[in-house]
C-alpha cells in the first residue's frame, strides 16, 4: 500500500476539495496524511459561536480533527504559519502569515513530512489555488516545490471545472429557486475559478461519498455551518457539485487520463 499527503491551505479545504480521494485511498488501505499551512485565524464566525475566551484557531483545529477522522486520515500536522486572509487585505503583509513565507523555507518543511512519511502521492491546488486565495495560492507554490524536493513524483493540482461549474448552475436555478436557495453569482466564475475543462487531466468520481464528504463539511461548523449554501443545496445538486473531484497533472492529457490517484500503487 502507498501514502498520499494531502496539502491544504486551511481546515475545511480538506472537505471542500478532497474529501472524497482522502477516504477512497484510506478504504483502499492506504495512509494518509492531512497537511495544513494555516490554523485558518482568519475565518469568520458567528457571533456567540466560541465560548469566552476561544480563539478560533483553537476551534477549527479541534473541526480539523474531526474532519480527519471521519475522512480515515491516520495524521494531520500544521505548518507554522497563520492566515493571510483574503487577497488585498492589510493580514497579507503580515510577516507570520503564509502568503509572506519564504517558498523554500516552507517547503522544506513540507518536503522533510513528504520524506519520513515516503509519500508517494501528494494533492497541491492549481498555480491560481482554485480562486485567487493567497494561501491558495501558496499552497501550491509550496507544495509544488516541496515534492521536487523530496522525490514525491506524483503531484496532483486539485481545482475545480469552470465549464462543469457554470452548466451546473444553469441545471440547478430553478431547483433553487423553488427552494428558496439564493445561488451566487457565477458571472466571474470563468476568469477566477477553477480551470478550462480543456486543461483538467484528472476526474475522480466520488459519487458515493458525497454524504462522507458533507459530514466533513458538518465537521467545521465555525465555518459551514447548517444553514450555509453547501450544507442547504438539494440532494441532487450536492451530488452534481461534488460528486467529482478534479485535478491536473503535468505530463498528462491533453482530456483526462486518470481516474484513481492512487491507481497502481
Amino acid at each position: 500500500m502507498a501514502t498520499l499527503v494531502s496539502f491544504h491551505a486551511h481546515p475545511d479545504d480538506e472537505s471542500i476539495s478532497a474529501a472524497g480521494i482522502v477516504r477512497r485511498a484510506a478504504d483502499q488501505g492506504h495512509r494518509v496524511v492531512l497537511v495544513f499551512g494555516t490554523r485558518g485565524e482568519m475565518g469568520e464566525v458567528q457571533d456567540g459561536f466560541l465560548a469566552d475566551g476561544e480563539p478560533l484557531w483553537q476551534r477549527r483545529v479541534a473541526e480539523t480533527l474531526a474532519s480527519a477522522e471521519i475522512l480515515g486520515a491516520a495524521r494531520v500536522e500544521f505548518l507554522p504559519y497563520i492566515d493571510s486572509g483574503m487577497m488585498g487585505e492589510p493580514s497579507n503583509e503580515d510577516p507570520a502569515c503564509f502568503w509572506q513565507a519564504p517558498v523554500e523555507d516552507a517547503a522544506r518543511q513540507l518536503a522533510d513530512l513528504l520524506v519520513q512519511e515516503s509519500a508517494d502521492v501528494l494533492t497541491v491546488y492549481d498555480d491560481n489555488g482554485g480562486y485567487g486565495h493567497p494561501d491558495h495560492i501558496q499552497v501550491h507554490r509550496v507544495g509544488v516545490r516541496a515534492a521536487e524536493l523530496a522525490g514525491t513524483a506524483r503531484v496532483y493540482q486539485l481545482t475545480s471545472n469552470r465549464e462543469h461549474m457554470l452548466r451546473g448552475f444553469d441545471m440547478f436555478q430553478a431547483q433553487a429557486a423553488a427552494a428558496g436557495i439564493e445561488l451566487p453569482d457565477v458571472s466571474s466564475a470563468p476568469a477566477e475559478m477553477g480551470k478550462p475543462e480543456s486543461e483538467i487531466t484528472a476526474a475522480f468520481d466520488v459519487s458515493d461519498l458525497v454524504e462522507t464528504k458533507r459530514a466533513s463539511m458538518r465537521a467545521h461548523a465555525s465555518q459551514i455551518a447548517d444553514n450555509s449554501f453547501f450544507l442547504t443545496m438539494p440532494d441532487e445538486a450536492f451530488g452534481y457539485v461534488f460528486g467529482t473531484e478534479w485535478a491536473i497533472r503535468d505530463g498528462q492529457g491533453p482530456g483526462i487520463t486518470e481516474t484513481d490517484p492512487m491507481a497502481g500503487l
